[in-house]
């Protein structure tokens, strides 16, 4: 007695189960062939083929007319069934995602983009696609990236505000951001068309970060001076407040300057090089992005327009 042998399994054609299911269920070569719209000598060689390559004697018993299951072709049945339904299965799903009838986006976006930009193409999305799973993230562009980078992530919609290294990247460019300064209502420039930032060089500011490197703020030092950042402050909703309390002045993005209070005026800025930040869609160079996010990305694309029409 042999021990410790395992035979090595068959290398079955799913071909060969197909012409065997066919035969089962019409118990005749000569209608299965008919219903595969094959030859009956095709069928025939297929079914031969599987019996040959399970080496267990035939599968039918050939009747005067037609065929009947051998006790080998009843066990073969419900094995030869699971496998047709799993790969019909298989062709159901992968067609569904390249319909985008089915399956998940990941994405994430940068804080501003969620004021309007995401928010409409979700919204536009779901519409279409309404079977597809979202799951969606919220953060800076840098660790966005490493989410995109490590596989965490389908699409991330980020900017160039940070210093990230987006060449990195495959970039789909959705928009780019006009600044503004926020001032309060009853401030000396408020009634102004514009503004330099270097006419704000003494100005208390409202920042989301203590230093401006990285920030909207680095637009001042390409302006030519420092700011002083009075308040640090992350919630735009909450800079509003400081703004309008007449604690200091805000630089405001374009995608954010929709949602501004009645209390706080919007300055364009007219610096040289404005606008301030570029808006990307990001996928992972070199990597086939999901049928999802290519179409999460057309929307995009469609609602950057609309939204830079809708801009102050």
């Amino acid at each position: 007695m042999r021990t410790g042998h395992v035979s090595p399994l068959p290398d079955l054609s799913t071909v060969w189960l197909r012409a065997f299911l066919e035969v089962a269920r019409c118990g005749s070569f000569t209608v299965a062939a008919r219903t595969l719209g094959w030859t009956q000598s095709a069928v025939s060689r297929q079914v031969a083929s599987l019996e040959s390559a399970l080496d267990g004697g035939p599968l039918f018993d050939r009747l005067p007319r037609g065929v009947r299951l051998t006790e080998a072709g009843r066990a073969l049945v419900p094995y030869a069934e699971t496998v047709a339904e799993s790969l019909h299965g298989a062709v159901r799903e992968l067609a569904a995602l390249r319909e985008v009838a089915g399956g998940r986006l990941r994405f994430g976006a940068f804080a501003t983009a969620d004021a309007a930009l995401v928010p409409r193409a979700l919204a536009a999305f779901g519409a279409r696609h309404p079977a597809v799973r979202v799951e969606r993230e919220e953060g800076l562009t840098p660790a966005l990236l490493d989410r995109l980078t490590a596989g965490h992530l389908d699409l991330a919609v980020v900017s160039t505000t940070g210093r990230a290294p987006l060449a990195a990247h495959d970039l789909h460019h959705l928009l780019d951001e006009p600044l503004y300064v926020a001032v309060p209502a009853g401030h000396p420039l408020a009634g102004a068309d514009g503004v330099r930032l270097a006419q704000l060089g003494d100005a208390d500011w409202i920042s989301g970060s203590a230093r401006p490197e990285g920030t909207l703020l680095d637009a001042a030092l390409r302006a030519g001076f420092r700011p002083h950042v009075a308040h640090v402050v992350a919630e735009w909703t909450a800079k509003q407040g400081y703004v309008a309390a007449g604690l200091g002045v805000a630089l405001v993005p374009g995608l954010a300057a929709g949602s501004v209070r009645p209390d706080v005026v919007l300055l364009p800025v007219r610096d040289d090089g404005a606008p301030a930040r570029a808006v990307y869609a990001a996928t992972v160079r070199g990597r086939s992005p999901s049928a999802a996010a290519r179409a999460f990305l057309e929307v995009l694309r469609a609602q950057a327009a609309e939204t830079v029409r809708a801009m102050p």
